[in-house]
């Protein structure tokens, strides 16, 4: 009882300083609290979605995805017979049953032009109006398409673009381009997460989607009171034979969730990673301020030591705080993270995503979580200080304050350190070296921890010299007062090195994603530019295949010498050791493709590989499957016949754009496949005339005005998106990484003010002898830059070497160019010295309001 008296009591007594060290635990929490909600959240909102819009049994065409979303290849969706329906209806147990067509390979577009796709990658789905639709949506305005002229459209797409009734829009799918008015507008009854939805009259819908009546995508059936769905699909089988998937309800949702299962398990994990960082970059600040706490009550730890107090009633009494911290930041850190998953459901819905708040899942689990990890953290990260202050002799009570460091625990500390670094560059250096990539990751991961932990054990000994280097760089300029910086800065290399490492751990990150990404994007456009034969690629951003019309006005744009056709779909492939491979990828192109892509061949000539019946294949497949020149592959192209190819050519493994691709002729593919199942076109590639390529830009961008879901780019056009893709994605890596710097911030923060405090008699009594509160303040301030630039300085060197060891195994799948983005990591190393005056200016603000003679009377 008298431990814990006393815990509370010192814990109480710096509150102040604890409040930084609890925001730590806090932010840390509410992340990871905040991401368990939010994707709780989300699973919650597509459960009850699927499960809504589900029918009791759903029958689908043979070809149809498991969830039921389009799979064919020429960008139609698979269908099947009317007469389905009949003979479903014939099944014992059915109360009734609707035929319904739909697709998502499809662009709905304005007058104007401008999609009506959400932006938030959701799928856009045209489909037909039926009972089972109007089960989970209401007609909130105007009616539901009754002929070819009219189609309706989803609440939430019409608020976001202001649609309303009369309203013309177009819906663009492999069929062609079909113009219809808003006859209606339909809300959900349920939450719909972000897809796009129109609704055209059956009839139309299978004319605009597929190009012929009598056919559905779906059947959607209902049982008959008493009837179970699971007898109810044995029955519609038994009536139906094979040929169809026939799915219960909860098999429809299950398959459906799956679909977005993957999506929300990346998003889950990587925010659980960023979270872990920032609980790691806590885990420094938690043992600083203990650390420096247990230091500035040596005296006083002294003083119970003698009147009795036993080293582990020491120890318990700093752990008891340390469990204070952990349980107060942690409930404030639950609390926290439902806000903090409140607030990114809202900002999910201003980029298009729509989640309710009705929805919000909260389960038991995720403050179980929240609690036990935060207090389990902040224990651990106190453990070496409380067992620091066990250590402390009654003999302490007769010193001044602070407890003299350990010169043999400081060279053993040196030497552990030295060698993990070693021992992590050294695998680095194995990474790099590795033949194989799949080799050369686990090398490089064990090298990034093994480099990571070496220079956290390192950072007091790397602190004295780097500290003197930046302090004769930066801060002898200012006279005395920057010389006072510095050595407040190298007093307690220790608490420095901490201090700096929770920054540098941030940093490295960033620097290593900034080298890896701006080397992808390097690589990209080497290999585009060495490669890339052609002007202009066109191609849908939404993955959408090229309409046949389409095809038809880019071939008709003057200016232009050629367009080259670009198909892929699948095969079972039969090689010479006698394996069959399924499913396996085949490139279809017109034999001009071997210009416009300048693949490096090992063995033949690639434009041989488009003459009939022949192909090509890469290294890699050869050397797996004994194949040379001349070999034969039966290849039973999917929807056709089997054709016995002959390998032309093969070409190298070691390529970015079109890696692992393997080359027929289009005429090859057309003399095994039918011709209405036949692959639309992927890409196109068009170049200009000689001297015409501008007017040639300008042409394709007029002829495809009618076919906005396709996008014409030139070479710098493409290297520009491709830039962009990568900078999007590093942004939001930056912004979830912003988590661990915030938390490093405060530790600078607290550093800073736990070391006002310890020396509030040193600072009043160079306050007496003439320093000005004007020079105060900027002794603390250069201190906080001086030690901010120490960690900037660490992490931004170790992070370029993690990402250049990363650069090399991505070399060894073609990304050649090791590019350092030099204004990143310049940028990033003056934003630190930023960063270490903004955590100066509270510390800073109350070491110059401090009384002079109180300071001086300070013990």
């Amino acid at each position: 009882m008298t431990v814990m008296k006393t815990s509370m009591r010192n814990f109480f007594a710096h509150k102040g300083r604890m409040a930084l060290s609890a925001i730590a635990v806090l932010l840390s929490v509410a992340f990871v609290c905040g991401t368990l909600v939010f994707t709780d959240t989300m699973s919650t909102t597509f459960d009850k979605l699927f499960a809504a819009t589900s029918s009791d049994v759903t029958v689908s065409a043979k070809g149809a995805s498991d969830s039921g979303e389009t799979t064919a290849d020429n960008g139609k969706p698979p269908v099947m017979p009317a007469s389905v329906l009949g003979e479903v209806r014939k099944a014992q147990g059915v109360k009734s049953a609707e035929g319904t067509v739909f697709s998502t390979s499809v662009t709905v577009v304005d007058a104007d032009k401008d999609s009506l796709s959400p932006t938030s990658g959701g799928p856009t789905i045209v489909g037909s109006w039926n009972a089972n639709d109007a089960r989970t949506m209401k007609i909130t305005s105007g009616v539901a398409p009754k002929s070819a002229d009219q189609i309706m459209v989803d609440a939430d797409t019409a608020d976001k673009h202001d649609l309303k009734p009369g309203d013309e829009i177009s819906v663009l799918s492999a069929i062609g381009n079909h113009t219809a008015k808003i006859s209606g507008i339909a809300d959900f009854t349920v939450t719909n997460p972000g897809a796009a939805i129109f609704y055209l009259d059956t009839k139309t819908a299978q004319q605009t989607l597929v190009g012929e009546s009598d056919v559905y995508t779906n059947v959607n059936v209902s049982a008959a009171a008493g009837v179970s769905d699971a007898q109810l699909k044995k029955n519609v089988t038994a009536e139906l034979g094979g040929g169809f998937q026939v799915k219960t309800a909860k098999e429809t949702a299950d398959a459906n969730q799956k679909d977005v299962e993957g999506f929300m398990n990346v998003m889950k994990y990587a925010m659980l990673g960023f979270a872990g960082i920032a609980f790691l970059v806590g885990i420094f600040l938690i043992i600083n301020t203990f650390s420096m706490l247990v230091a500035q009550r040596t005296r006083e730890i002294g003083l119970m030591r003698a009147i009795g107090s036993s080293r582990k009633q020491v120890n318990r009494s700093v752990l008891a705080e340390a469990l204070l911290l952990g349980v107060v930041g942690s409930v404030l850190g639950v609390g926290a993270g439902v806000g903090l998953a409140v607030g990114l459901m809202k900002l999910m819905g201003q980029m298009g995503m729509e989640l309710s708040t009705d929805d919000l899942t909260v389960a038991w689990t995720t403050p179980v979580v929240g609690l036990v990890l935060g207090v389990i953290v902040t224990v651990l990260a106190a453990y070496l200080p409380a067992r620091r202050a066990g250590k402390i002799s009654p003999m302490a009570a007769l010193r001044d304050a602070g407890a003299p460091a350990d010169a043999k625990a400081g060279w053993i500390r040196a030497a552990i350190g030295t060698v993990l670094t070693g021992t992590g560059g050294f695998a680095l250096y194995l990474a790099s070296e590795a033949d194989k990539a799949k080799d050369g990751s686990m090398w490089l991961g064990l090298g990034v921890v093994l480099s990571l932990i070496g220079f956290v054990v390192i950072g007091p000994l790397l602190a004295g010299a780097v500290v003197r280097v930046l302090g004769a760089v930066l801060l002898r300029m200012f006279g005395p007062v920057g010389r006072m910086a510095e050595r407040n800065a190298l007093r307690n290399p220790r608490r420095t090195g901490a201090t700096g490492a929770a920054l540098m751990i941030g940093l490295a990150l960033v620097a290593c994603l900034s080298v890896v990404g701006s080397s992808m994007v390097a690589s990209a456009t080497d290999q585009l530019d060495k490669t890339v034969g052609t002007d202009f690629i066109i191609q849908s951003d939404s993955g959408q295949l090229i309409s046949p019309q389409a095809v038809k006005a880019v071939k008709s744009s003057p200016d232009l010498a050629r367009v080259t056709e670009y198909k892929w779909t699948q095969a079972d492939f039969t090689t010479p050791d006698g394996k069959t491979l399924k499913k396996t990828a085949i490139t279809a192109a017109d034999p001009s493709y071997a210009t416009d892509l300048r693949t490096e061949v090992v063995a033949g000539k690639l434009p041989d590989a488009y003459k009939p019946d022949s192909m090509s294949v890469h290294e890699k497949f050869a050397e797996d499957h004994g194949i040379s020149l001349g070999s034969k592959i039966k290849v039973a192209f999917k929807d056709g016949s089997t054709a016995d190819l002959t390998v032309r050519a093969i070409t190298s493994s070691d390529v970015v754009i079109d890696a692992g691709a393997m080359y027929t002729s289009i005429s090859t593919m057309a003399k095994y496949v039918p011709a209405d199942k036949m692959p639309l076109d992927s890409l196109l590639f068009a170049s200009a005339k000689d001297g015409q390529q501008d007017a040639a830009y300008k042409s394709l961008k007029s002829a495809l005005h009618d076919y906005p879901q396709y996008t014409v780019r030139d070479q710098t056009d493409y290297k520009d998106a491709l830039k962009d893709q990568i900078g999007q994605l590093l942004n939001m890596i930056y912004g979830l990484l912003a988590l661990a710097i915030i938390v490093a911030i405060l530790g600078v923060v607290n550093t800073l003010a736990l070391s006002v405090v310890e020396r509030t008699r040193e600072i009043g009594l160079m306050r007496a002898i003439g320093l000005s509160r004007r020079q105060l303040r900027r002794m603390i301030r250069m201190e906080s830059v001086v030690i901010a630039l120490f960690g900037a300085l660490l992490g931004l060197g170790l992070g370029m070497g993690w990402g250049a060891t990363a650069q090399q195994l991505l070399a060894l799948e073609g990304l050649m160019v090791l590019d350092i983005p030099w204004p990143t990591i310049i940028g990033v190393f003056i934003g630190s010295a930023f960063v270490g005056l903004f955590a100066a200016l509270i510390p800073a603000f109350r070491a110059g309001r401090m009384n002079v003679l109180n300071a001086i009377a300070t013990e």
